[in-house]
């Protein structure tokens, strides 16, 4: 009937005004306290991980372990998945055995981060430390050498693989590497690229090119690292010799396949040094000191042959620079105490 189809179409159109109303009013507000027990977990591990830091830096290795494996727990129970904060978690925790001396226990959960984030710089590290006090020395070296295809300025890993190949070569001969496991091989995603430091004369003079030229550069490859690490120790074994000037040559071949390594400079300049070219051993201790700022060799090294060219404000001032990173360094006291008299 007309009426009834005029009461039908009204009701029609006031269930269509309800569902339009219904889809687009915002939700309804969260009972109180809701977002907040939501947001309780993460901010609960955040401290946790911090106490945990906290007590690390304060020497409680102990407590900032546990504090760190009920970070840990929570993660787990509110079933977290990010594989990151995992990894540092277990990270953090490894770096506590280690101060306390738990090796294994160390190398368990450096194990765990890695599988979480794959070569990780410092659960590696922990990992390599780890493994050379337990004196699994091929192990260590396989895990520094894979920190160096990650990031090739990393001076603790140039370090332990300096120690791992004089170790390895004493006890294994001259074929140690035929005995070593295999290292894997990084892929060019987790590989870090090197830029220049700040202030350096390579960035002032790109930054002053009117077209502009990457300041990147790739990171040398496994091969040619390893080759620059031979060349190197043959430089080394040279300088034992008193051989300098075939030295010199050896780690100029070095540098040329690795230019991101201190240690060659610092070595290069004390040849210079003892062939009283003391131009060149500033240079490269200069050198040394864009990668490895707190190089105590370059600012000693330096320091001598400033001394050399009479030069004794810049050599004081290297002395003392070293002795605020290394205030005991007796050698260099000494040379600091002959300074004091040449600039009265």
């Amino acid at each position: 009937r007309p009426g009834c189809a005029r009461l039908s179409l009204h009701r029609t159109r006031r269930k269509g005004s309800a569902a339009r109303a219904l889809c687009c009013s915002p939700p309804a507000a969260a009972p109180p306290g809701f977002l907040a027990g939501l947001m309780a977990p993460a901010s609960r591990i955040s401290d946790l991980r911090q106490a945990g830091n906290e007590q690390f830096r304060n020497g409680q290795y102990g407590q900032a372990a546990a504090l760190y494996g009920r970070a840990l727990e929570l993660l787990e129970t509110t079933g977290n998945t990010c594989a990151e904060e995992k990894s540092v978690l277990y990270s953090n925790r490894a770096a506590c055995h280690l101060k306390d001396g738990n090796c294994s226990l160390c190398i368990k959960d450096c194990s765990v981060a890695l599988d979480l984030v794959p070569f990780a710089i410092k659960p590696l590290l922990r990992r390599a430390a780890a493994y050379e006090a337990l004196e699994r020395y091929q192990l260590a070296y396989v895990d520094y050498k894979t920190v160096l295809q990650v990031d090739c300025t990393v001076q603790a890993a140039h370090d332990g693989v300096n120690r791992m190949t004089k170790v390895l070569l004493e006890k294994d001969g001259l074929q140690w590497r035929q005995k070593l496991p295999p290292i894997p091989s990084v892929p060019v995603s987790a590989q870090k690229r090197w830029e220049p430091p700040l202030g350096s004369d390579e960035v002032t003079a790109k930054s002053k090119s009117k077209d502009p030229v990457p300041v990147t550069k790739q990171v040398p490859t496994a091969a040619s690292t390893e080759q620059a690490n031979k060349l190197k120790l043959q430089g080394n074994e040279f300088v034992k010799k008193g051989n300098y000037k075939k030295a010199i040559e050896k780690y100029t071949e070095s540098l040329k396949l690795h230019k991101l390594e201190s240690t060659t400079y610092t070595n290069r300049a004390l040849c210079y040094l003892n062939l009283k070219q003391y131009k060149e051993a500033i240079q490269d201790c200069s050198d040394a000191l864009k990668l490895d700022a707190k190089n105590i060799k370059a600012f000693y090294r330096r320091a001598q042959a400033y001394k050399e060219l009479k030069d004794y404000k810049s050599s004081m001032a290297d002395i003392n620079t070293l002795l605020k990173i290394e205030p005991k360094n007796t050698a260099a006291q000494k040379l600091q105490q002959e300074l004091s008299k040449l600039l009265k």
